[in-house]
């Protein structure tokens, strides 16, 4: 996924009422820019840190720059929840996931039942409905979701368990935007309920991918996928 705009950089003053990140640019000017990421951001929000953000292109939005990465530790962390989906719809359709790699139609924001998933994909043999996350959560070698308790995630779980009784594949597919980590989990001390959620999910033959994703500032690249610990 290459950004379509020339980023800009700047320096990370603070995040406030989830959506909000005021930021100081090189020139000195300081702006405040719109936060997708509506979670805590924890493990990837430092106040001093090196930002990049993207200049809106509706000019009736309140807010001129959307915060797209931050600089943690020496290397980029994507922060703009949007751009998973981007990433996952362009992959698949790419036939570049291992196991997501054979569907002849894709499609964005598809429905089943009283949910809206982000990817449905098909071929002459099979349906398949994907829910695409943001991860950016570290512990340790770990990449864990959610970073906050999320009840409309354990919602999609439940509904792929659905899906997948109905005769159709169903599939999770984490997308973790740092490269500083090895493993996915879900965050137990977080939200045990959508832990406990995942499992059943796993259990029931909802299947697990996880994707791990270079962060540039030039574009955002998935480059390998990464061993899952749901125990």
């Amino acid at each position: 996924m290459k950004f379509q705009e020339e980023l800009v950089h700047g320096t990370l003053v603070k995040r406030y009422k989830r959506f909000l990140a005021d930021v100081e640019l090189d020139n000195g000017e300081t702006v405040t820019a719109h936060c997708t990421n509506s979670g805590t951001m924890k493990s990837c929000l430092e106040n001093g840190a090196e930002v990049f953000l993207s200049p809106a292109t509706d000019p009736k939005r309140k807010t001129r720059f959307t915060w797209e990465m931050i600089k943690i530790n020496g290397d980029w962390v994507g922060i703009n929840t949007g751009n998973p989906n981007k990433l996952a719809f362009e992959a698949i359709s790419e036939q570049t996931i291992p196991g997501l790699d054979n569907y002849s139609t894709v499609r964005r924001e598809v429905k089943f039942e009283d949910s809206r998933f982000d990817v449905f994909a098909e071929n002459d043999e099979e349906k398949c409905f994907v829910e695409v996350k943001n991860v950016t959560l570290k512990e340790g070698k770990y990449a864990l979701f959610p970073d906050a308790v999320t009840t409309r995630g354990q919602k999609h779980l439940k509904t792929l368990m659905d899906v997948k009784k109905q005769g159709m594949r169903a599939a999770m597919l984490y997308i973790v935007q740092r490269t500083d980590v090895e493993i996915f989990a879900p965050a137990k001390e977080i939200d045990p309920n959508y832990a406990a959620a995942l499992k059943e999910a796993v259990a029931n033959g909802v299947e697990v991918f996880v994707m791990q994703a270079k962060v540039t500032p030039q574009n955002i690249e998935l480059i390998k996928r990464l061993p899952v610990e749901i125990e």
